[in-house]
């Protein structure tokens, strides 16, 4: 029997999420069985489908529930015919916040056998984090609207920045960068958002001053994304606040090939909550059930969220396997993928289980 044991929450969610998922769990499982460590799973119905059902988004008793995990893993939510907004912030903005989650971690690698749109970009100039405050900025819903529908309408939306919240996602960043090539960019807007962009600004670089070991620059956030797209190389850590770093993941994903290969992580670095860990992607509800879903950002989100828990051996093998895997497909999804959902996984796993 295995001395190391995680009670993990799993949220399968709604479209391809429970298929992603499943798979998944297959590679997890196999790297336990491959590291010694095991993963009790707990699943959790919360998504669209609940909310069609009950009415209930996430009640008070399941959050008290999920607080007692050791770590989180979503697949998707989201369905049409629930209005945008309802399921991200009764959801997934309410366990950023109430679980400080304060750190959106989001890989941006270029894995083997993978087709980008970049030309001539290979996986050794492309390999990077980005650290997306998860907590402030304008996702806060602070704002308001005046004679909402009429020609005379005003709108309101505020962009909350705090000391505290800044400087403890900047100082999770520089830990980053002195595991890594100790290289910081802080992406902000400073020539137009000076009371937020100087707050930040102002923090990077001192903070920096107990980590002089790493080099840190900035770039406007415009022509960050410039640079991520004709020289990703130039990068390997990145920080930056909620709104931008929502706009530089996405248009890293497309860069690594594409959201079906796009992991993340929300983080709570203390530990007093559980961190939630989840691919990208949304619900897809277009292709359920024909086997055309991509399941490596979640096998991915899952190996993250297994370094999260300290297994950092596992979380290697299964990169590795999904590396060794990726390959061998045609393309990363849909339905001239080459394998279906189940297959990958399966091919995944098995790599895994003979890493």
């Amino acid at each position: 029997m295995s001395e190391r044991r995680y009670r993990l929450a799993v949220i399968a969610g709604d479209g391809i999420g429970p298929e992603v998922i499943v798979q998944a769990l297959k590679a997890v499982e196999a790297a336990g069985e491959r590291c010694g460590f095991a993963v009790e799973t707990e699943d959790y119905d919360l998504g669209g489908h609940r909310y069609l059902t009950t009415g209930e988004v996430l009640p008070d008793s399941v959050e008290q529930e999920l607080a007692g995990f050791d770590a989180m893993l979503i697949g998707a939510v989201g369905t049409p015919d629930v209005p945008p907004g309802i399921l991200e912030r009764g959801l997934l903005l309410r366990l950023r916040f109430n679980f400080e989650l304060y750190v959106n971690l989001r890989p941006i690698k270029l894995l083997p056998g993978v087709t980008t749109p970049i030309a001539g970009l290979t996986p050794e100039r492309c390999d990077m984090l980005v650290l997306r405050e998860n907590t402030e900025g304008p996702y806060v819903g602070s704002g308001g609207v005046l004679r909402e529908g009429t020609p005379a309408e005003v709108a309101v939306e505020e962009s909350l920045n705090t000391r505290f919240g800044v400087e403890r996602i900047v100082r999770f960043a520089f830990e980053q960068a002195m595991g890594r090539r100790q290289h910081l960019t802080l992406g902000h807007k400073t020539n137009v958002l000076t009371y937020s962009g100087g707050l930040w600004h102002r923090t990077v670089y001192e903070i920096a001053e107990h980590y002089p070991g790493v080099e840190v620059e900035y770039a406007h956030v415009d022509a960050l994304c410039l640079h991520l797209v004709t020289q990703p190389e130039r990068f390997d850590v990145i920080v930056t606040d909620n709104l931008f770093g929502d706009i530089i993941t996405d248009l890293g994903a497309a860069v690594q090939g594409g959201m079906g290969l796009a992991a993340s992580g929300n983080i709570n670095p203390e530990g007093g909550y559980p961190s939630l860990f989840e691919p990208v992607h949304g619900s897809a509800p277009d292709i359920v059930g024909r086997g055309w879903a991509n399941p490596v950002a979640a096998v991915l989100s899952a190996a993250m969220c297994l370094s999260h828990l300290g297994e950092h051996r596992a979380a290697s093998i299964i990169e590795d396997a999904v590396g060794a895997v990726l390959p061998t497909m045609r393309s990363m999804g849909g339905p001239d993928m080459g394998a279906t959902t189940d297959q990958l996984g399966s091919r995944i796993a098995a790599a895994v289980a003979e890493a």
